[in-house]
């Protein structure tokens, strides 16, 4: 990975898919020494982190999680998710917030140089285009290393750079021991 000391720089963070990565590669991941990484690397504009949140919960498990990136150097961005029932009687939650990272990747592409989404989602391919024509260089960070695989090759391509990981947890990673599900 390149970095130059005087590159504005953008961080993306894909919660969800994030959590499922890390979950399924069975390491968690310590944030403030995520947003250093990348605060050493370069003139860190923003982090930012986005999910979905049930609405009309009492308490969800990842509000410690959004609490603690809040108040800590992240900018959270939520929306929220709707839980309905589906045609076979289970319970699931929709809340998607791709759409969100993509308006705020746009809009601040003319302001920086180099963008990091931590996001193996394809869907995300025809952004990275639009960025890259506008002069910004895009690094992604995902795992191809899981099964299956979270990141899509298409993504991968796309990208000027790939971070994987996995190659990162020596670096960014805490130990599960205490490790509690989605707490920082």
């Amino acid at each position: 990975m390149t970095f130059y000391p005087d590159e504005r720089i953008a961080l993306f963070i894909d919660g969800a898919n994030l959590y499922s990565t890390v979950k399924t590669l069975d390491f968690d991941i310590d944030y403030s020494k995520f947003l250093n990484l990348f605060k050493e690397k370069g003139r860190l504009i923003c982090a930012r982190y986005y999910t979905a949140v049930l609405e009309h919960e009492d308490f969800s498990p990842i509000q410690p999680l959004i609490d603690w990136l809040d108040y800590n150097g992240y900018s959270v961005i939520t929306k929220s998710a709707k839980a309905y029932t589906d045609r076979d009687g289970r319970r699931r939650t929709k809340g998607n917030v791709d759409i969100e990272i993509a308006v705020d990747i746009l809009e601040l592409a003319d302001h920086v140089d180099h963008i990091l989404l931590v996001s193996g989602d394809g869907d995300f391919r025809a952004l990275l285009q639009a960025v890259q024509r506008k002069g910004v260089r895009v690094t992604v960070i995902s795992t191809s290393k899981s099964k299956p695989p979270m990141l899509s090759d298409e993504l991968k391509r796309q990208a000027d750079a790939f971070i994987e990981l996995t190659d990162l947890e020596r670096i960014i990673g805490r130990s599960t021991q205490f490790a509690e599900s989605e707490d920082v």
